[in-house]
């Protein structure tokens, strides 16, 4: 029997494969044996048709690609990336990367070619919670454990569909229900979550902070938060205390959008409530305000003190299975590693480590930004910028200006590949070794399941193969993940804080490793949490007579992103579908939609067609598209947080058009 990992969510379950046949772990600590479908069905998508097996070249995206081989497609990108100045050269990772090939792909392009351009498809889902989390106590670290629900009297969801996106995380909340846990779901959508929760607060579209801002002007104005933890462990206080009681609570109740009564009837089961946990994830963080909404979040957990005890804390839901990962070892482009920056220390520290003198010390382009870039050589690993990144028309323009575009992927039916002038095979999940750590910081090993399919490398190996043939060979001297796992485990020693040291690559299989367990106060150079004074500034796109529908996206349960591996699976499609846009009631009747309808969705930057589905799930105004539909970001807006760089994906004004009557 063969202990793995699942390698579709964060929330990242043990799996056990004995037989061609694929279970969950009943040992691992996360899932103690359950499944979602799709961790389920992981077996089916490794001999798909749309796997990439062949190393593929060509001189311009108007010719043919004609099939090379590695030795040809690293020769040619280390020769072009020697020819040019080390900040035109960019990656462009993913979490679906392995700790290992992070960690090389990382330490090749900070260390020694010299670019801190190094990011990942992180940026548009957590960068907000990342950079909320950095100022408010001190660090990317999140402070409790998804089985903290067990001991919490309520959970708040906010802008969070676990039903959907953590499945196997909401099969936990609903054990801790039936022990008593109440669940809040603040969302504008009623949501697969929201139907099993104790209230639901349909909050309007960028609300949020009007509705955490309430909580703590409350808390504030009876007196209800922790005075002495106030006192002694929080910076900032007075601010926010004068901020918040300048603004009308009113004004707030408008802002997002909820009656007195609701608000009231959720504030005294707040009031009765020890030990808090709010959970959240795209809704706050895909956002132009998403640090905001983050630090008015974090704020109601300091000001009352549930915070670093058992049952309380703010929760971030990663969305990836290996984003934290990612974070850890340094794949964005705002660190450097091990969650240290471009400060002259830890500059000093990691260059002694590395025996490199290449770093820069400026923070580098984040991938939200790297298609607008000035860069003549973009390595894109296992992700499709042209599918997910906005405003797809303006990216498909942006993206024909790089002389040199290489994918790196494992499956061959990315959006992106159509631009890409080198394109390299590589291990999926079930033919690759490494670690991965989950949303809340544990680490598991990934085993291969079975043989590699055509000799394909690894991510790891194709980024050493890269270094070696750039200079690098003693730099760059891997046999085997564990080798790499080890060095990173060492480098993780130059951050006090950081206790991956401790793990053991060999047991993690069987035995996962939690790091950061130790760290129970703030990790701030003072030891105190801060707590700022924000306002809803409505920083984004407002609807107009010409597109006045917002648009709402998000994942469906049995689906990924653009189903590059789900949505060959047939068990996966009988849920729901791939594309389609729910439309209120009130809309459909006004516009004479009916389900089924052929519909073409139109904003400023492009349109789509899909199919109506008539639901009270969303409100007038507002209409849901899935994030499954690949042309869904034809249509959202390019603003981005000042702060984390994140898009502000559920916010863009839209059209709707019927072209045809089912």
């Amino acid at each position: 029997m063969i202990k793995s990992v699942c390698g579709y969510c964060g929330v990242g379950c043990g799996v056990e494969y004995e037989s061609d046949k694929l279970s969950g772990n009943s040992s691992h600590p996360i899932n103690k044996g359950t499944l979602c479908l799709k961790g389920a069905s992981q077996l089916s998508s490794m001999g798909l048709d749309s796997r990439f097996t062949s190393p593929l070249i060509r001189k311009s995206i108007d010719d043919e690609f004609r099939v090379s081989s590695y030795e040809e497609c690293i020769s040619t990108i280390a020769a072009k990336i020697k020819s040019t100045p080390k900040e035109r050269v960019a990656f462009y990772l993913s979490g679906q990367l392995l700790t290992e090939d992070y960690y090389i792909a990382n330490k090749l392009a900070k260390g020694f070619i010299g670019t801190n351009s190094v990011d990942t498809n992180s940026r548009t889902c957590m960068a907000s919670a990342v950079v909320g989390y950095k100022k408010s106590i001190g660090a990317d670290f999140v402070p409790l454990r998804m089985n903290d629900i067990f001991s919490a009297n309520l959970l708040i969801l906010a802008g969070a569909n676990t039903a959907e996106s953590h499945v196997i995380f909401h099969n936990k909340i609903k054990k801790a229900k039936k022990d008593g846990l109440r669940v809040v779901v603040v969302d504008p959508r009623f949501t697969e979550s929201a139907k099993s929760a104790d209230i639901y607060l349909p909050i309007k579209v960028g609300g949020d902070i009007d509705f955490f801002n309430l909580i703590s002007k409350r808390l504030i104005e009876e007196e209800l938060y922790d005075k002495e933890f106030v006192k002694n462990k929080l910076n900032g206080f007075e601010a926010l205390k004068d901020g918040l009681l300048s603004l009308k609570s009113e004004d707030m109740l408008n802002g997002c959008g909820l009656t007195n009564k609701q608000f009231e009837e959720f504030f005294s089961l707040y009031k009765e409530s020890q030990n808090i946990i709010t959970a959240w994830t795209m809704g706050i963080n895909q956002s132009s305000q998403g640090v905001d909404k983050n630090l008015s979040l974090i704020n109601t957990h300091l000001l009352s003190g549930k915070i670093f005890k058992q049952g309380n804390g703010p929760l971030s839901l990663t969305g990836q299975p290996n984003a934290m990962g990612g974070r850890e070892v340094g794949g964005l482009s705002t660190m450097l590693g091990v969650h240290l920056g471009f400060d002259e220390q830890s500059i000093e520290k990691v260059s002694k480590f590395w025996h490199t003198k290449n770093i820069d010390n400026k923070a580098g382009v984040c991938a939200t930004q790297m298609l607008e870039g000035d860069f003549d050589v973009l390595i894109i690993c296992h992700t499709d910028p042209i599918y997910h990144l906005p405003n797809r028309n303006k990216n498909e323009t942006l993206i024909k200006r790089i002389p040199l575009v290489v994918e790196i992927n494992a499956y061959d039916n990315s959006q992106t590949s159509e631009f890409a002038h080198i394109r390299i095979p590589a291990t999926p999940w079930g033919e690759k070794e490494g670690t991965q750590t989950n949303l809340d910081r544990t680490i598991t090993k990934q085993q291969k399941l079975g043989k590699t399919f055509k000799n394909i490398k690894a991510d790891w190996e194709i980024f050493m193969h890269l270094a070696q043939e750039l200079g690098y060979k003693k730099e760059f001297d891997y046999k085997n993940p564990k080798e790499i796992f080890e060095e990173y485990q060492q480098m993780s020693k130059l951050n006090s804080y950081m206790d991956m040291s401790e793990a053991s690559y060999d047991e993690l299989s069987n035995k996962p490793f939690v790091w950061g367990e130790k760290i129970k106060d703030f990790l701030t150079p003072s030891k105190k949490g801060n707590l700022f004074f924000v306002q809803n500034l409505n920083l984004s796109e407002a609807t107009t007579d010409e597109y006045p529908f917002l648009l709402l996206t998000g994942r469906t349960r049995d689906q990924w992103h653009s189903g590059t591996k789900s949505a060959n699976v047939t068990s996966l499609m009988k849920y729901k579908a791939l594309n389609f846009c729910e439309i209120s009631p009130r809309d459909a009747t006004r516009m004479s939609i009916r389900d089924g309808d052929k519909l073409i969705v139109s904003s400023i930057r492009g349109s789509l067609t899909t199919s109506a589905l008539v639901s009270s799930s969303v409100r007038e105004g507002e209409i849901f598209i899935p994030i499954s539909n690949s042309d869904v970001n034809y249509l959202t807006n390019n603003l981005l947080d000042p702060e984390s760089l994140q898009p502000d994906y559920n916010h863009s004004a839209v059209n709707i058009e019927v072209v045809y009557k089912k």
